[in-house]
Protein backbone atom coordinates (compact mmCIF):
# COMPACT_ATOMS: atom_id res chain seq x y z
CA UNK A 1 0.00 0.00 0.00
CA UNK A 2 1.45 3.25 -1.17
CA UNK A 3 1.18 6.44 -0.04
CA UNK A 4 3.54 8.46 -2.57
CA UNK A 5 5.79 10.15 -0.19
CA UNK A 6 8.43 9.37 2.37
CA UNK A 7 7.29 8.26 5.66
CA UNK A 8 8.76 7.10 9.11
CA UNK A 9 7.68 3.10 9.26
CA UNK A 10 6.61 3.64 12.72
CA UNK A 11 4.09 5.95 11.45
CA UNK A 12 1.89 3.32 9.59
CA UNK A 13 1.69 1.74 13.41
CA UNK A 14 0.17 5.29 14.76
CA UNK A 15 -3.44 6.21 14.24
CA UNK A 16 -4.49 9.82 13.93
CA UNK A 17 -8.35 11.46 14.41
CA UNK A 18 -8.41 14.25 11.49
CA UNK A 19 -11.61 15.15 11.54
CA UNK A 20 -15.35 14.37 14.05
CA UNK A 21 -19.36 14.93 13.47
CA UNK A 22 -22.45 14.45 15.84
CA UNK A 23 -26.14 14.52 16.08
CA UNK A 24 -27.16 14.43 19.06
CA UNK A 25 -30.20 15.61 21.07
CA UNK A 26 -28.26 18.18 22.39
CA UNK A 27 -27.16 19.63 18.83
CA UNK A 28 -26.59 19.04 15.06
CA UNK A 29 -22.53 19.29 15.18
CA UNK A 30 -19.70 18.80 17.99
CA UNK A 31 -19.79 22.64 18.73
CA UNK A 32 -22.90 22.53 19.57
CA UNK A 33 -23.39 19.36 21.29
CA UNK A 34 -20.32 20.77 23.43
CA UNK A 35 -21.27 24.11 24.78
CA UNK A 36 -24.80 22.58 25.91
CA UNK A 37 -22.48 19.96 28.08
CA UNK A 38 -20.38 22.65 29.40
CA UNK A 39 -23.59 24.50 30.07
CA UNK A 40 -25.07 21.65 32.30
CA UNK A 41 -28.06 21.10 29.96
CA UNK A 42 -30.58 17.96 29.93
CA UNK A 43 -31.78 16.82 26.53
CA UNK A 44 -34.12 14.78 28.42
CA UNK A 45 -38.03 15.26 27.80
CA UNK A 46 -41.81 13.54 27.82
CA UNK A 47 -41.80 11.97 24.74
CA UNK A 48 -44.03 13.09 21.48
CA UNK A 49 -43.17 10.92 18.74
CA UNK A 50 -45.88 8.74 19.43
CA UNK A 51 -48.59 8.61 22.93
CA UNK A 52 -46.77 7.26 25.98
CA UNK A 53 -49.29 7.62 28.33
CA UNK A 54 -49.95 3.98 28.75
CA UNK A 55 -46.69 2.91 29.26
CA UNK A 56 -44.54 2.95 32.54
CA UNK A 57 -41.34 5.01 30.93
CA UNK A 58 -42.53 8.16 29.60
CA UNK A 59 -39.47 10.34 29.03
CA UNK A 60 -36.48 9.97 25.90
CA UNK A 61 -33.72 12.35 25.08
CA UNK A 62 -35.29 12.06 21.54
CA UNK A 63 -33.63 13.87 18.40
CA UNK A 64 -37.55 14.95 16.91
CA UNK A 65 -38.67 14.71 13.18
CA UNK A 66 -39.68 18.24 13.85
CA UNK A 67 -35.99 19.33 14.83
CA UNK A 68 -34.06 17.35 12.59
CA UNK A 69 -34.41 18.44 8.80
CA UNK A 70 -32.19 16.30 6.64
CA UNK A 71 -32.68 18.35 4.02
CA UNK A 72 -30.81 21.39 5.93
CA UNK A 73 -28.28 19.31 6.85
CA UNK A 74 -26.79 17.09 4.04
CA UNK A 75 -25.35 18.16 0.76
CA UNK A 76 -24.32 15.12 -0.12
CA UNK A 77 -28.35 13.27 -0.30
CA UNK A 78 -30.81 14.34 -2.99
CA UNK A 79 -34.11 14.63 -1.17
CA UNK A 80 -36.07 11.90 -2.48
CA UNK A 81 -32.84 9.60 -1.46
CA UNK A 82 -32.84 10.89 1.58
CA UNK A 83 -36.66 10.74 2.73
CA UNK A 84 -36.65 6.93 2.11
CA UNK A 85 -33.67 6.46 4.21
CA UNK A 86 -33.87 5.44 7.98
CA UNK A 87 -32.98 8.15 10.37
CA UNK A 88 -29.49 5.94 11.94
CA UNK A 89 -28.93 6.19 8.04
CA UNK A 90 -29.59 9.58 7.79
CA UNK A 91 -27.37 10.55 10.79
CA UNK A 92 -24.27 8.60 9.49
CA UNK A 93 -24.74 10.46 6.79
CA UNK A 94 -24.55 13.64 8.06
CA UNK A 95 -22.08 13.18 10.35
CA UNK A 96 -19.69 11.65 7.96
CA UNK A 97 -20.34 14.93 5.87
CA UNK A 98 -19.12 16.93 8.92
CA UNK A 99 -16.16 14.76 9.60
CA UNK A 100 -14.77 14.83 5.90
CA UNK A 101 -14.99 18.39 5.90
CA UNK A 102 -13.78 18.96 9.49
CA UNK A 103 -10.45 16.14 8.14
CA UNK A 104 -10.35 18.12 4.30
CA UNK A 105 -10.31 14.11 3.35
CA UNK A 106 -11.39 14.32 -0.65
CA UNK A 107 -12.63 10.61 -1.32
CA UNK A 108 -11.78 10.10 -5.40
CA UNK A 109 -10.04 7.52 -7.80
CA UNK A 110 -6.24 8.24 -5.96
CA UNK A 111 -7.09 6.87 -2.44
CA UNK A 112 -11.09 5.44 -2.43
CA UNK A 113 -9.54 2.15 -2.52
CA UNK A 114 -8.11 2.54 0.68
CA UNK A 115 -10.83 4.33 2.87
CA UNK A 116 -13.18 1.70 4.59
CA UNK A 117 -16.24 2.24 6.87
CA UNK A 118 -17.02 1.11 10.02
CA UNK A 119 -20.15 2.49 11.28
CA UNK A 120 -22.27 0.32 13.87
CA UNK A 121 -25.37 0.34 15.54
CA UNK A 122 -27.49 -1.59 18.39
CA UNK A 123 -30.36 -2.06 16.27
CA UNK A 124 -30.17 -0.69 12.80
CA UNK A 125 -33.19 0.85 11.18
CA UNK A 126 -36.09 0.25 13.94
CA UNK A 127 -38.21 3.35 12.53
CA UNK A 128 -38.06 1.36 8.77
CA UNK A 129 -38.96 -1.91 10.45
CA UNK A 130 -41.71 -0.01 12.60
CA UNK A 131 -42.99 1.97 9.28
CA UNK A 132 -43.07 -1.49 7.10
CA UNK A 133 -44.69 -3.42 9.65
CA UNK A 134 -47.45 -0.72 9.75
CA UNK A 135 -47.74 -1.13 6.43
CA UNK A 136 -48.40 -4.85 6.27
CA UNK A 137 -50.84 -4.74 9.06
CA UNK A 138 -53.16 -2.17 7.54
CA UNK A 139 -52.34 -2.49 3.88
CA UNK A 140 -50.93 -5.98 3.41
CA UNK A 141 -47.72 -7.38 1.78
CA UNK A 142 -47.86 -5.28 -1.31
CA UNK A 143 -47.77 -2.05 0.86
CA UNK A 144 -44.44 -3.03 2.08
CA UNK A 145 -41.65 -0.03 0.60
CA UNK A 146 -39.57 -2.15 -1.67
CA UNK A 147 -36.54 -0.70 0.12
CA UNK A 148 -37.51 -2.30 3.53
CA UNK A 149 -35.49 -5.25 3.35
CA UNK A 150 -32.36 -3.40 2.56
CA UNK A 151 -32.81 -0.10 5.00
CA UNK A 152 -34.00 -2.36 7.93
CA UNK A 153 -30.64 -3.79 8.17
CA UNK A 154 -27.85 -2.58 10.70
CA UNK A 155 -25.11 -2.56 7.81
CA UNK A 156 -27.10 0.06 6.16
CA UNK A 157 -25.38 2.89 7.82
CA UNK A 158 -22.17 2.43 6.49
CA UNK A 159 -23.47 0.92 2.87
CA UNK A 160 -24.95 4.29 2.51
CA UNK A 161 -22.27 6.68 3.74
CA UNK A 162 -20.39 4.23 1.44
CA UNK A 163 -22.12 4.56 -1.73
CA UNK A 164 -22.89 8.10 -0.57
CA UNK A 165 -19.06 9.16 -0.50
CA UNK A 166 -17.54 6.68 -2.64
CA UNK A 167 -15.27 4.72 0.08
CA UNK A 168 -14.63 1.35 -1.25
CA UNK A 169 -11.58 0.14 1.28
CA UNK A 170 -13.06 -2.64 4.15
CA UNK A 171 -16.81 -1.80 5.30
CA UNK A 172 -19.06 -3.95 7.70
CA UNK A 173 -21.35 -3.25 11.10
CA UNK A 174 -20.10 -3.79 14.40
CA UNK A 175 -22.86 -4.52 16.93
CA UNK A 176 -22.42 -4.86 21.24
CA UNK A 177 -25.26 -3.46 22.49
CA UNK A 178 -24.35 -0.25 24.48
CA UNK A 179 -20.85 -0.85 23.94
CA UNK A 180 -21.36 -0.63 19.92
CA UNK A 181 -19.69 2.87 19.24
CA UNK A 182 -16.51 2.12 20.76
CA UNK A 183 -16.43 -1.24 19.49
CA UNK A 184 -16.44 0.34 16.27
CA UNK A 185 -13.86 2.56 17.08
CA UNK A 186 -11.63 0.33 18.31
CA UNK A 187 -12.22 -2.38 15.56
CA UNK A 188 -11.52 0.81 12.80
CA UNK A 189 -8.32 1.52 14.34
CA UNK A 190 -7.07 -2.29 14.37
CA UNK A 191 -7.69 -2.04 10.51
CA UNK A 192 -5.60 0.78 9.81
CA UNK A 193 -2.61 -0.65 12.39
CA UNK A 194 -2.76 -3.85 10.25
CA UNK A 195 -2.61 -2.35 6.96
CA UNK A 196 -5.93 -3.01 5.73
CA UNK A 197 -6.90 0.75 4.88
CA UNK A 198 -5.12 3.88 5.04
CA UNK A 199 -8.42 5.60 6.76
CA UNK A 200 -11.56 4.59 8.36
CA UNK A 201 -14.77 6.90 8.39
CA UNK A 202 -15.97 4.87 11.41
CA UNK A 203 -18.39 5.77 14.55
CA UNK A 204 -22.19 4.89 15.27
CA UNK A 205 -25.65 5.64 14.44
CA UNK A 206 -29.09 5.20 16.61
CA UNK A 207 -32.87 5.69 16.46
CA UNK A 208 -34.43 4.01 18.36
CA UNK A 209 -37.89 5.50 19.24
CA UNK A 210 -41.00 3.66 18.42
CA UNK A 211 -43.64 1.90 20.87
CA UNK A 212 -42.58 -1.73 20.80
CA UNK A 213 -38.68 -0.67 21.47
CA UNK A 214 -39.92 1.52 24.39
CA UNK A 215 -41.90 -1.53 25.85
CA UNK A 216 -39.11 -3.86 25.15
CA UNK A 217 -36.19 -1.97 26.93
CA UNK A 218 -38.58 -0.81 29.90
CA UNK A 219 -39.53 -4.56 30.27
CA UNK A 220 -35.39 -4.96 31.14
CA UNK A 221 -36.21 -2.69 34.42
CA UNK A 222 -33.20 -0.62 33.32
CA UNK A 223 -34.73 2.55 32.52
CA UNK A 224 -35.45 5.35 34.43
CA UNK A 225 -39.69 5.86 35.26
CA UNK A 226 -39.18 9.66 36.84
CA UNK A 227 -41.90 10.94 34.36
CA UNK A 228 -42.30 13.85 36.31
CA UNK A 229 -39.02 15.19 36.22
CA UNK A 230 -37.19 14.22 32.91
CA UNK A 231 -34.29 17.11 33.66
CA UNK A 232 -33.02 15.05 36.84
CA UNK A 233 -34.56 11.26 35.37
CA UNK A 234 -30.47 10.39 34.58
CA UNK A 235 -28.36 10.80 37.47
CA UNK A 236 -25.25 8.98 37.18
CA UNK A 237 -23.33 7.47 40.45
CA UNK A 238 -26.21 9.10 42.39
CA UNK A 239 -27.38 7.25 45.22
CA UNK A 240 -31.28 7.78 43.76
CA UNK A 241 -30.87 6.74 40.49
CA UNK A 242 -33.53 4.63 38.97
CA UNK A 243 -31.99 4.06 35.68
CA UNK A 244 -30.97 5.07 31.70
CA UNK A 245 -33.08 8.08 29.76
CA UNK A 246 -33.02 6.26 26.25
CA UNK A 247 -32.03 8.43 22.93
CA UNK A 248 -31.20 8.56 19.61
CA UNK A 249 -27.99 9.92 17.89
CA UNK A 250 -24.47 9.55 16.09
CA UNK A 251 -21.13 10.22 16.40
CA UNK A 252 -18.33 10.06 13.91
CA UNK A 253 -14.57 10.39 13.51
CA UNK A 254 -12.18 9.90 10.47
CA UNK A 255 -9.17 8.08 12.03
CA UNK A 256 -5.93 8.12 9.51
CA UNK A 257 -2.68 6.59 9.52
CA UNK A 258 -0.21 8.87 10.81
CA UNK A 259 1.98 8.68 7.77
CA UNK A 260 -1.26 9.46 5.03
CA UNK A 261 -2.25 12.53 7.75
CA UNK A 262 0.71 14.15 7.27
CA UNK A 263 1.10 13.59 3.85
CA UNK A 264 -1.89 15.71 3.03
CA UNK A 265 -1.32 18.09 5.69
CA UNK A 266 -4.39 17.12 7.58
CA UNK A 267 -5.73 18.69 10.95
CA UNK A 268 -4.99 16.63 13.75
CA UNK A 269 -7.05 16.06 16.36
CA UNK A 270 -5.83 13.55 18.53
CA UNK A 271 -4.15 10.04 18.53
CA UNK A 272 -5.62 7.06 19.62
CA UNK A 273 -3.67 5.20 21.29
CA UNK A 274 -5.01 2.49 23.45
CA UNK A 275 -8.26 -0.17 22.70
CA UNK A 276 -9.36 -3.01 24.91
CA UNK A 277 -12.68 -5.47 25.24
CA UNK A 278 -13.83 -7.96 26.90
CA UNK A 279 -16.92 -9.89 27.87
CA UNK A 280 -18.50 -10.36 31.34
CA UNK A 281 -19.38 -13.86 30.25
CA UNK A 282 -21.84 -13.57 33.36
CA UNK A 283 -25.79 -12.22 32.39
CA UNK A 284 -27.35 -11.03 29.11
CA UNK A 285 -28.50 -7.41 30.99
CA UNK A 286 -26.88 -7.44 34.29
CA UNK A 287 -22.77 -6.34 34.37
CA UNK A 288 -20.64 -8.62 36.37
CA UNK A 289 -21.17 -7.35 39.59
CA UNK A 290 -17.02 -6.61 40.97
CA UNK A 291 -16.89 -5.02 37.61
CA UNK A 292 -14.36 -8.09 36.40
CA UNK A 293 -15.22 -7.61 32.60
CA UNK A 294 -14.82 -4.04 32.32
CA UNK A 295 -11.97 -4.34 34.50
CA UNK A 296 -9.79 -6.70 32.19
CA UNK A 297 -10.89 -4.51 29.24
CA UNK A 298 -9.69 -1.09 30.90
CA UNK A 299 -6.34 -3.19 31.75
CA UNK A 300 -5.71 -3.91 28.18
CA UNK A 301 -6.35 -1.24 26.40
CA UNK A 302 -3.79 0.44 29.26
CA UNK A 303 -1.21 -2.35 28.08
CA UNK A 304 -1.86 -1.31 24.41
CA UNK A 305 -1.50 2.02 24.85
CA UNK A 306 1.93 1.14 27.33
CA UNK A 307 0.43 3.46 29.57
CA UNK A 308 0.24 3.09 33.54
CA UNK A 309 -3.12 4.28 35.37
CA UNK A 310 -1.78 7.49 36.69
CA UNK A 311 -1.01 8.99 33.20
CA UNK A 312 -4.68 9.26 32.64
CA UNK A 313 -5.94 12.80 33.11
CA UNK A 314 -9.93 11.62 32.68
CA UNK A 315 -11.98 9.17 32.30
CA UNK A 316 -15.23 9.24 30.29
CA UNK A 317 -17.61 6.82 31.85
CA UNK A 318 -20.36 4.68 30.70
CA UNK A 319 -22.34 6.15 33.55
CA UNK A 320 -25.51 4.75 32.52
CA UNK A 321 -27.70 5.88 35.87
CA UNK A 322 -28.82 2.47 36.66
CA UNK A 323 -28.22 0.75 39.50
CA UNK A 324 -25.79 -1.77 38.68
CA UNK A 325 -23.65 -0.86 36.09
CA UNK A 326 -22.32 2.58 37.49
CA UNK A 327 -21.78 0.92 40.85
CA UNK A 328 -19.77 -2.05 38.25
CA UNK A 329 -17.92 0.67 36.75
CA UNK A 330 -17.10 2.40 39.22
CA UNK A 331 -15.51 -1.06 41.46
CA UNK A 332 -13.69 -1.73 37.87
CA UNK A 333 -12.31 1.79 37.99
CA UNK A 334 -10.44 1.00 41.76
CA UNK A 335 -9.49 -2.61 40.65
CA UNK A 336 -7.39 -0.80 37.32
CA UNK A 337 -6.49 2.35 38.96
CA UNK A 338 -5.87 1.66 42.50
CA UNK A 339 -5.28 4.30 44.89
CA UNK A 340 -5.10 7.05 41.82
CA UNK A 341 -8.65 6.18 41.20
CA UNK A 342 -9.78 8.49 43.64
CA UNK A 343 -7.64 11.93 41.77
CA UNK A 344 -8.91 11.11 38.51
CA UNK A 345 -11.80 12.99 37.75
CA UNK A 346 -14.68 11.16 35.77
CA UNK A 347 -17.86 12.62 34.55
CA UNK A 348 -20.72 11.00 32.61
CA UNK A 349 -22.36 12.24 29.25
CA UNK A 350 -25.27 10.62 29.58
CA UNK A 351 -26.47 12.52 32.07
CA UNK A 352 -26.93 15.20 30.20
CA UNK A 353 -27.39 13.01 27.03
CA UNK A 354 -29.20 10.61 27.78
CA UNK A 355 -28.55 6.91 26.81
CA UNK A 356 -27.91 6.50 22.95
CA UNK A 357 -27.63 3.12 22.81
CA UNK A 358 -25.47 1.84 19.91
CA UNK A 359 -24.49 4.80 19.43
CA UNK A 360 -23.38 6.04 22.63
CA UNK A 361 -19.59 4.88 22.96
CA UNK A 362 -18.84 7.05 19.49
CA UNK A 363 -20.55 10.29 20.51
CA UNK A 364 -18.69 10.01 23.94
CA UNK A 365 -15.43 9.19 21.80
CA UNK A 366 -15.82 13.07 20.21
CA UNK A 367 -16.41 14.19 23.51
CA UNK A 368 -13.56 12.68 24.94
CA UNK A 369 -11.47 14.22 22.43
CA UNK A 370 -13.11 17.46 22.87
CA UNK A 371 -12.11 17.75 26.40
CA UNK A 372 -8.36 17.53 25.55
CA UNK A 373 -8.81 20.17 22.70
CA UNK A 374 -10.69 22.54 24.87
CA UNK A 375 -9.47 21.78 28.41
CA UNK A 376 -12.74 21.41 29.96
CA UNK A 377 -14.27 18.54 31.43
CA UNK A 378 -18.01 18.74 31.63
CA UNK A 379 -19.87 18.02 34.60
CA UNK A 380 -21.69 15.18 35.70
CA UNK A 381 -25.30 16.59 36.16
CA UNK A 382 -28.11 15.49 38.90
CA UNK A 383 -25.31 14.50 41.27
CA UNK A 384 -26.89 15.17 44.59
CA UNK A 385 -26.79 12.32 47.19
CA UNK A 386 -23.62 10.31 47.46
CA UNK A 387 -23.96 6.65 47.12
CA UNK A 388 -21.48 4.42 48.92
CA UNK A 389 -20.32 2.41 46.05
CA UNK A 390 -19.95 5.09 43.59
CA UNK A 391 -17.40 7.43 46.14
CA UNK A 392 -15.22 8.65 43.28
CA UNK A 393 -14.36 12.20 41.62
CA UNK A 394 -17.34 12.41 38.96
CA UNK A 395 -16.97 16.36 38.76
CA UNK A 396 -20.22 16.85 39.83
CA UNK A 397 -22.75 19.49 38.10
CA UNK A 398 -20.25 22.14 37.33
CA UNK A 399 -17.83 21.92 34.57
CA UNK A 400 -13.65 22.12 35.01
CA UNK A 401 -10.78 23.44 33.71
CA UNK A 402 -8.16 21.08 33.05
CA UNK A 403 -5.36 20.00 30.95
CA UNK A 404 -6.35 16.91 29.60
CA UNK A 405 -3.12 15.03 27.66
CA UNK A 406 -4.23 11.70 27.55
CA UNK A 407 -8.01 10.62 28.05
CA UNK A 408 -9.80 7.42 28.82
CA UNK A 409 -13.89 6.47 27.12
CA UNK A 410 -15.48 3.83 28.43
CA UNK A 411 -18.66 1.85 27.33
CA UNK A 412 -20.14 -1.66 28.39
CA UNK A 413 -23.20 -3.57 26.88
CA UNK A 414 -26.29 -6.01 27.03
CA UNK A 415 -24.19 -9.48 26.94
CA UNK A 416 -21.63 -8.36 28.67
CA UNK A 417 -19.38 -6.84 26.53
CA UNK A 418 -17.02 -3.91 27.22
CA UNK A 419 -15.23 -1.82 25.16
CA UNK A 420 -12.41 0.86 26.53
CA UNK A 421 -10.90 3.70 24.43
CA UNK A 422 -7.53 5.84 24.79
CA UNK A 423 -7.19 9.25 23.23
CA UNK A 424 -3.74 11.45 23.49
CA UNK A 425 -3.88 15.10 22.93
CA UNK A 426 -1.40 15.90 19.27
CA UNK A 427 1.19 17.66 20.36
CA UNK A 428 3.93 18.38 16.78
Amino acid sequence: MSTNGHHDGRDEQRVVITGMGAVTPLGFTVDTLWQNLLAGKSAARHIDRFDASGFAVQICSDIADNTFNIEEHSRALDKKEARRLDPFEQYAVVTTEQALAQAGLQIDDSNRDEIGVLIGTGLGGLIVIDNGYKALNEKGPMRVNPFTGALMLPNMGGGQVAITFGARGPNFCVVSACATGSNALGEAYEIIRRGDALAMITGAAETVMTPFALAAFHRTQAMSTRNDDPQHASRPFDAKRDGFVYGNGAGLMIFERLDFAKQRGAPILAEVVGYGATDDAYHISAPAPDGGGARRALQRALDKAHLKPEQIDYINAHGTSTVLNDAAETAAIKAVFGEYAYGVPISSSKSMLGHLMGAAGAVEAVITVKTMLEGWIHPTVNYEYPDPDCDLDYVPNTPRQKQVNIAMSNSFGFGGHNACLIFQKWAN
